[in-house]
């Protein structure tokens, strides 16, 4: 079930970020240690050589979700370490990263995210899998003049 103070945050959070609005990047739901997100496929600049979403991508769904899954019990955090396993080519017309936070403690949050695609016919298929290794930041310095 989705919580709205932790949707609105996390969405608030996805539009102060280029790189998630030029993908589309979009919050779909929030609970307490788990976000989902979604992208709709654009055929014109996502794609590899082979016309599959590029692996770049499959990654920073990945990354993002487990970012946000955290986020939602440790406030601000940066990933340490992460890793992607690509099941499958990563074709639909959408696509959905489910993260969510496996062991959260006070120095680092572990947390695993699923990629699908959405098929013509709704259909989710199971496209990857990451895990990452999170850890809680303060805010960043403001640069000076």
């Amino acid at each position: 079930m989705t919580d709205p103070t932790f949707l609105h945050t996390l969405q608030a959070v996805n539009q102060t970020a280029a790189f998630n609005r030029w993908a589309g990047f979009e919050v779909m739901r929030a609970a307490a240690g788990e976000a989902e997100i979604r992208m709709a496929w654009r055929e014109e600049d996502m794609g590899q050589y082979a016309g599959y979403l590029h692996a770049g991508l499959i990654g920073a769904m990945l990354d993002t979700a487990c970012g946000y899954a955290a986020a939602t019990l440790a406030g601000r955090v940066l990933a340490s370490h992460f890793s992607v396993n690509c099941l499958a080519p990563a074709v639909g017309r959408s696509f959905m990263a489910r993260g969510r936070v496996v062991k959260a403690g006070r120095k680092q949050v572990f947390a695993s995210a699923e990629l699908f695609a959405e098929q013509e016919n709704g259909e989710l298929l199971l496209v990857a899998t990451g895990n990452a290794i999170l850890v809680p930041v303060e805010a960043p310095a403001r640069p000076r003049a």
